[in-house]
């Protein structure tokens, strides 16, 4: 049996072979082809864009060709890094070209690629050996670069200039932006040097992402108010108005998370989380200002289909309680950022709050230390920690001396070796000292740490980088090969004056008793907060009311000594617990308590 093609047939044949494939964006693309691995994602299987219909404009406006920018303002847990995925995964698949991921940090960066990219890569068919292992012999596949047909993608940290070296790119994406440090070295503002890479491609592609910061500082926020300025508008289900959805309209009984409703703006009726949920399934994005090319979106936590409104309401009833755990609720739950006010502290404030005790208090569970070295002395403070970081000021001495001389550093070890006497009656001993090396007795610190690391002594040298964290992983990067941890300066006085303005007991408290005098208040409180232009960027910068602030950075040392330590506060509750018990168990007769004990060839008794 034969068979032969007509002219028609002929025709589709021929044509079948020189039509391309249907161009798809983003989120089509996702759909039909992205599998969500199982260990990095809490629902594995095939991808779905309705199950956050919010993600689809987001996704379809980077494949807009009249769109080169797309900023997206958000708060967590709205799906933000699967989307980062899926545009990754559309250009290896559909429009290869050179693509940067620039995150914070290098180390962050390392983490993307192993724990999202690479299972993303072995998990969806599409994608499936495009793009080589890194543990091949290929020298264009590392954990920080993989090449794949028509382009590559380089994954770079924004603290590590040689990661932002001048090659052409075509698809930049930055993600948590106001987490970058002001500067990539010497060598300026990471956005900027990131968005550079592409200007020679009339087909670039950028996205900037964050959680936003501090206003008239954030990153985020100052290029979604450049931007169209789109917000997610959603349907009332008894009405039918539109309306995008703010934290206002959450109602709820006080303190009782369980009476959460999102109540409609216009006919006033509230909904239930699973209204809620299907009203965000049938919203869509509307702009409030022209385009010119970048589209901005923002959102918050309440179009999340992951979150539950009484989980939301119980975390901001959580963050209420301090100023520092609000701010972070609105960062990251409300995808706002929080307006500070100008940070300054009254000295005669904190004098006046002074506390009686003497004895280290019974909810102080772990001791550190901290120590600034200066010309003519050392100053050590010595604070207790619990529970919530409430911490208590339990010591401070001066030791007067050159500290180039061995005596100083003899009496320093004295004091760090004193023992404290609880409200209970337990001895306690340091558990942790950071001692600043930035000044200008650096070998000495070195020398004095050296061999104290099993005592956790350590040198610590402050950074004043932006968003640096609270204290670094530790290195042995110097000449005398000595752990020393960086601590973000920064980072802790926000801390610290976030803490200081706390008027209740609890959780982030600092206590101090009459034995601290007024001059340590005036160093507590010696620096205030302003905003300058640094480079033309708004840029928070503390600096100093009065000439002397030691008290202050013994107050970041002591963080960072705790941060080090990172105790198990649950632990050391229980062992308390476990004190107070054996306390009231009574004490067996003296003869049966004796235990025969082996030493020397000669038996001898051991209580």
């Amino acid at each position: 049996m034969s068979y032969s093609l007509n002219s028609h047939d002929l025709k589709t044949f021929s044509l079948s072979w020189v039509t391309p494939p249907p161009k798809l964006s983003v989120s089509q693309w996702a759909d039909e082809y992205r599998h969500l691995s199982s260990e990095a994602s809490a629902e594995s299987g095939k991808w779905k864009t309705s199950r956050a219909e919010y993600q689809r404009g987001i996704m379809d406006a980077f494949s807009d060709p009249l769109i080169h920018t797309v900023v997206w303002m958000s708060s967590a847990q709205v799906g933000k890094t699967e989307c980062l995925n899926n545009i990754v995964g559309y250009f290896i698949d559909q429009d290869p070209s050179p693509m940067l991921f620039l995150q914070p940090t290098l180390e962050m960066g390392q983490a993307w690629s192993k724990d999202r990219l690479a299972p993303m890569l072995r998990d969806s068919p599409a994608l499936k050996g495009k793009v080589q292992d890194s543990k091949s012999r290929d020298s264009g596949n590392t954990i920080l670069h993989k090449s794949f047909s028509g382009g590559h993608i380089t994954i770079a940290g924004a603290n590590s200039p040689a990661s932002l070296a001048s090659r052409p790119i075509r698809v930049v994406l930055m993600d948590e932006i106001d987490r970058y440090p002001m500067s990539a070295g010497t060598e300026g503002d990471p956005v900027n040097l990131a968005t550079k890479r592409s200007t020679t491609f009339w087909n670039r592609k950028r996205m900037l992402t964050s959680t936003p910061t501090i206003k008239g500082i954030s990153r985020i926020e100052r290029a979604y108010e450049e931007s169209d300025m789109r917000r997610y508008y959603v349907p009332c289900h008894a009405c039918g108005h539109e309306q995008h959805l703010i934290f206002g309209n959450v109602k709820f009984d006080k303190d009782d998370a369980t009476t959460a409703k999102y109540y409609c703006e216009k006919c006033g009726i509230g909904w239930s989380d699973a209204q809620r949920w299907n009203a965000v399934k049938k919203g869509k994005w509307i702009a409030h200002q022209t385009s010119h090319g970048v589209a901005g979106f923002h959102l918050n936590e309440l179009y999340s289909p992951w979150v539950k409104l009484d989980d939301f309401v119980r975390n901001f009833l959580e963050a209420k309680k301090s100023k520092e755990t609000l701010k972070t609720f609105v960062n990251t739950s409300l995808g706002e950022t929080w307006e500070e006010e100008g940070i300054q502290l009254d000295d005669n404030e904190l004098i006046a709050r002074r506390e009686d005790y003497i004895k280290v208090p019974s909810d102080a569970l772990v001791l550190v230390a901290s120590a600034d070295v200066q010309d003519d002395r050392i100053e050590l403070e010595v604070k207790g920690f619990g529970d919530g970081e409430e911490s208590w000021g339990i010591d401070y001495k001066i030791i007067y001396g050159d500290p180039s001389k061995a005596i100083v550093w003899k009496d320093l070890d004295d004091a760090l070796l004193q023992t404290y006497e609880n409200e209970d009656g337990y001895t306690m001993r340091i558990a942790c000292t950071c001692i600043d090396s930035g000044g200008h007795f650096t070998n000495e610190v070195y020398k004095f740490t050296k061999n104290k690391e099993s005592r956790r002594v350590y040198a610590v040298k402050g950074s004043s980088s932006s968003g640096a964290p609270l204290v670094n992983r530790g290195t042995r990067s110097n000449k005398a090969n000595v752990k020393l941890f960086a601590v973000g300066t920064d980072t802790a006085k926000e801390l610290i004056f976030a803490r200081l303005k706390i008027e209740e007991f609890g959780a982030g408290y600092m206590h101090y008793s009459k034995r601290f005098d007024e001059e340590y208040f005036k160093q507590l409180t010696a620096e205030k907060i302003t905003t300058k232009f640094i480079r033309g960027f708004p840029s928070r910068v503390w600096t100093k009311t009065r000439a002397r602030n030691e008290a202050l950075d013994l107050n970041v040392y002591a963080l960072a000594a705790l941060a080090i330590l990172n105790p198990n506060w649950n632990a050391l509750q229980a062992n308390v617990i476990k004190k107070h018990e054996e306390e009231t168990i009574p004490q067996m007769p003296i003869p049966q308590r004796i235990k025969p004990v082996r030493q020397k060839g000669s038996w001898a008794t051991r209580y």
